[in-house]
């Protein structure tokens, strides 16, 4: 049995892969949709507590 682990990344593949999932969580919410949870934890944001915020 193996355990899931992140991908290994270097400096720069972790920079790609926040921006990227900024750019697409920034997306989402512009067009009232909710980002993926792959994003959300990306960037470092519990998905559970995502959906408590409330948006004007």
């Amino acid at each position: 049995m193996s355990a899931l682990r992140k991908p290994a990344r270097g400096f720069f593949g972790n920079a790609i892969a926040i921006f990227g999932a900024a750019t697409a969580a920034a997306a989402a919410v512009e067009g009232h949709r909710r980002p993926l949870d792959r994003d959300l934890y990306t960037l470092g944001i519990d998905p559970a507590k995502f959906r408590s915020v409330k948006r004007g």
